[in-house]
């Protein structure tokens, strides 16, 4: 049974942005999400979280941004669309079979799409994946920052939007500084050997994001560390 997700609001494929300001647009490209799909990832919130839910819908407290690795959007839709790891990514299938999935997608002309539910949980960062919206940037193949202008400005729009529409979101972080939430409250992670090194999407990226979205005063590093202290 395939689990079919079409946004109320779609309108010949795209759905506008609402009150935040901007004009940008959201293209829905719902990834299937199989029943086993969805069990899958109820069974990794278990083995990771300790947590047994009837859903895989979260609250949002965090925006996560990436890059692929991979500079093609066709290859990256194909990533996201398989229901499963397999073969593909070696250093995590010790960790659960569930394949790697995101909220969002933004290609490398800024063109957002969205792939799942914005409140469902995706395996996109260790630790914090049941509290946290995931957006991917085509880009940064062999660890190379070549995120593009019209990204920057996608991703300050979609920062804007989210924030907007969830008003649990209190952090953004690029997945290079996912480890600082180790010890802080949201960190769930049970297995301390689970980690992987990041260095996406980089300092210039975020620097950027950051300084654009000042006014909405979302939490960063050094008020994460503060935290945890």
């Amino acid at each position: 049974m395939i689990r079919i997700f079409v946004s109320v609001l779609l309108i010949a494929g795209l759905v506008l942005f609402i009150g935040c300001g901007t004009s940008s647009e959201i293209t829905d490209m719902p990834v299937t999400f199989s029943e086993e799909r969805i069990e899958l990832t109820k069974e990794y919130i278990k083995i990771h979280y300790d947590l047994d839910v009837n859903s895989i819908e979260i609250v949002p407290r965090i925006i996560v941004l990436h890059w692929t690795a991979v500079g093609d959007f066709d290859k990256c839709i194909d990533i996201f669309e398989r229901q499963v790891l397999g073969n593909s990514r070696p250093k995590l299938q010790g960790a659960g079979q569930v394949n790697v999935a995101i909220q969002f997608l933004v290609d490398r002309d800024g063109s957002i799409y969205r792939l799942m539910p914005e409140t469902d949980m995706a395996r996109h960062c260790i630790g914090i994946n049941y509290n946290s919206i995931g957006v991917e940037n085509v880009g940064g193949q062999n660890g190379n920052d070549d995120l593009t202008d019209e990204q920057l400005e996608a991703n300050i729009s979609l920062v804007k939007y989210l924030k907007e529409k969830y008003d649990t979101i209190e952090y953004l972080i690029g997945h290079h500084e996912y480890r600082e939430f180790e010890g802080h409250s949201l960190w769930l992670e049970l297995d301390d050997s689970y980690r992987t090194e990041k260095n996406d999407p980089g300092e210039r990226f975020m620097s950027g994001i950051r300084e654009s979205v000042i006014d909405l005063n979302l939490k960063v590093v050094e008020d994460i560390r503060r935290e945890i202290q």
